[in-house]
């Protein structure tokens, strides 16, 4: 059995308390909602764990992860190590390990796939770091990850700053799947050749290649909104696919596909979109093509 300390008890750190202590390892998570918290502090999680400790952060990133990191650093011992699983920036993770590293604690990064069904299916991990605190921290990974061979759902990817470097790429990856899929459901609809949209993306789901557990998430939700008339088309994005597109351009790697998809969910945002207008100005100016009034 291992022991871990956890902050951080939202949608994703409270489903990995629960799995961690399914695995039969003790939990001791700090959260500001004292619902879900096991302690009043922070200094009051660290008093409950026993040397070496090992604790797990599941914060904002930004400046939430970096000053939790800098908190620990004065709470914590030698020998002890910090696991960033947030969605922290790879860059940050470089400044973040320097500093633990003046204490003698040990820092890695993980990137964390699997949303809110990682309780029950597992979550796919992507560790930056050295080996050394891989393998102290290998019991609390193998009771996070899917069942099944080890390397299918856990990477060592590198040094300090690699995990989160993986996990920023997988999203991107993921912006341009979902953005394939959405247009292709848009497209179905719009063309009405197809009587039943919903049935045809079901019956994607075995044999063809498209299958996945993205095309999966879809027939679900077509299946509790047929239409989905019950949604708004406006898409944020938690800042990893702008990241992956500032890496795209700093290594000089063509990524349409990802950008497309990123630029789309601006698109979602805007109720009046100014380019639309001036697009629609030139269609009257060179071609007299209607237009379509404001307030009409």
């Amino acid at each position: 059995m291992a022991q871990l300390g956890l902050i951080g008890l939202g949608k994703m750190g409270f489903n990995m308390r629960e799995r961690l202590r399914a695995a039969g390892h003790e939990v001791v998570g700090y959260d500001r909602n004292p619902d879900v918290t096991d302690s009043t502090s922070l200094e009051d999680m660290v008093s409950k764990l026993d040397g070496p400790r090992i604790v797990w952060i599941m914060v904002p990133a930004g400046e939430p992860t970096r000053q939790t990191v800098a908190e620990l650093g004065n709470l914590l011992s030698e020998g002890d190590l910090v696991i960033d699983g947030g969605n922290s920036k790879y860059t940050d993770d470089r400044i973040n390990a320097d500093l633990l590293a003046t204490k003698k604690i040990g820092y890695l990064d993980c990137g964390v796939s699997g949303g809110v069904w990682g309780k029950d299916n597992g979550y796919g991990l992507m560790v930056g770091g050295a080996a050394s605190d891989v393998e102290k921290a290998m019991p609390i990974f193998d009771a996070l990850r899917p069942e099944g061979p080890r390397d299918e759902g856990f990477s060592h990817a590198g040094a300090v700053g690699s995990g989160h470097y993986a996990k920023m790429i997988h999203n991107g990856i993921e912006y341009g799947m979902m953005q394939a899929f959405a247009e292709g459901f848009e497209l179905l609809e719009a063309a009405k050749v197809v009587e039943n949209v919903p049935a045809v993306i079901k019956g994607w789901q075995r044999g063809t290649v498209v299958r996945s557990w993205l095309l999966d998430l879809l027939v679900r939700a077509l299946d509790e909104d047929p239409e989905l008339d019950d949604l708004e088309g406006y898409v944020e994005d938690s800042g990893e696919g702008r990241w992956t597109l500032e890496e795209a351009i700093n290594n000089a790697v063509p990524a349409p596909v990802i950008s497309a998809a990123l630029f789309a969910r601006f698109a979602s945002r805007q109720e009046d979109s100014a380019a639309m207008r001036a697009v629609a100005a030139l269609r009257n100016q060179f071609g007299g093509h209607a237009v379509k009034k404001a307030g009409d």
